[in-house]
């Protein structure tokens, strides 16, 4: 069952598609269904995805494709209004289509031995605006599986904000010796820090603080499915 905005989002999405074959812009959503963020219009195409209502296009901005359709509920009977009180529906203002692709850095993979800065300017990736949040991003794509316990493949485009701070628990690019960069879990272990996979498989790594250099933090994962 579907919550009463999930079920408003899918059917604006549909209505919009047979009027203009063209998906409506994450500001129009947002619009449409009164919410103060894209982060929440995002939330909810996400849980649509998950519940298999619709699906994303790869290779095009904001394409979407409704897979089926919730039961639509029964409206209630409207009352007769009273003579003299018939108002026209107030007319929505229109909304401008917005950009909701933006591109970032694509640095390349994260593999031992190379350091982030020889991937600097290498190429560029498209990305929904609405996994990013302020300041500056970057991406990588990812390489191994040592992150899989925390749904990040191989593969996968991780969407990383610059920083050079992190705090415990949070999942970072961490330069090590100035040459190797991993994606990992960040934490502090007395005088040490210790990066930790999420993978069974491998076991965490510690380091002195003078070795490790955070890079970013992890902000979205974006995957392509063949």
């Amino acid at each position: 069952m579907l919550t009463a905005k999930q079920h408003e989002l899918v059917c604006f999405i549909n209505d919009r598609l047979k009027e203009t074959g063209v998906s409506p812009s994450f500001e129009e959503m947002k619009e449409a269904l009164d919410l103060k963020s894209k982060s929440g219009v995002h939330r909810l195409i996400s849980a649509l995805e998950e519940r298999h209502f619709i699906r994303r296009l790869p290779n095009r901005a904001r394409a979407l494709e409704v897979l089926r359709m919730p039961d639509r509920p029964e409206k209630p009977a409207a009352t007769e209004p009273a003579p003299g009180n018939v108002r026209p529906p107030a007319a929505r203002p229109l909304v401008e289509p917005a950009n909701d692709v933006v591109e970032i850095p694509l640095h390349g993979r994260i593999a031992a031995g190379v350091p982030i800065e020889a991937f600097e300017g290498s190429s560029m990736l498209a990305v929904p605006a609405a996994l990013l949040g302020s300041g500056e991003h970057y991406a990588l794509e990812v390489s191994g599986d040592s992150m899989v316990e925390a749904g990040i493949l191989d593969g996968d485009y991780a969407l990383i904000r610059r920083t050079d701070v992190a705090r415990d628990g949070q999942i970072v690019v961490a330069l090590i010796d100035d040459s190797e960069a991993t994606l990992k879990y960040f934490r502090r272990e007395g005088s040490m820090v210790r990066l930790d996979p999420a993978n069974r498989a491998y076991d965490p790594q510690r380091y002195a603080p003078a070795q490790v250099r955070v890079q970013g933090k992890l902000s979205g994962i974006l995957r392509r499915y063949e």
